[in-house]
């Protein structure tokens, strides 16, 4: 098709950006508060982040140590389940990631009538990894980095958000 000055332009994409992201996995201890700290961290307030879990767990020192090296504080997170959360303010979001087998399971029975997009991302425990203090907590800063490089490359965030 023919504009006065020549083609025109292909359509510009509508926009993926959700309003409202929810991180979601096995005990809301470890993958999901980190997952959703680093988001927040790239985001600040212009998408609302939440997280959750199937379970509800203990906030895990490794994480909260592995977040803290890149300034990050989750220390006064407090774990809550998917039903909580779903009683406290409704699963009222746009985009649900699952980090856990469990977590993606329960998500989708959860929003089956929803018109909530689900995506799940397969990511490590890093506490069934045993060891010295330092290969366990390595385990942890290797979540961190692999969440946060898929957080930049899903919302398409440019590196170096923290420089």
């Amino acid at each position: 098709m023919e504009g006065l000055s020549g083609p025109l332009p292909p359509p510009a994409p509508p926009s993926t950006q959700p309003l409202a992201v929810l991180f979601a996995c096995g005990q809301n201890a470890v993958r999901s508060p980190m997952a959703a700290a680093l988001f927040a961290q790239v985001f600040g307030r212009t998408i609302y982040v939440g997280s959750a879990g199937v379970r509800k767990g203990e906030l895990d020192p490794f994480a909260v140590a592995a977040m803290a090296e890149i300034g990050i504080d989750i220390s006064q997170h407090k774990p809550v389940t998917l039903e909580e959360l779903e009683d406290w303010e409704g699963l009222n979001f746009d985009l649900i990631v699952t980090l856990t087998p469990q977590a993606h399971h329960r998500v989708l029975e959860l929003t089956r009538t929803s018109a909530v997009e689900v995506e799940y991302w397969p990511t490590p425990d890093p506490s069934a990894v045993e060891g010295s203090r330092t290969q366990r907590l390595d385990a942890y800063r290797e979540l961190r980095d692999q969440l946060l490089a898929r957080i930049q490359q899903r919302f398409a965030r440019p590196t170096g958000w923290n420089e």
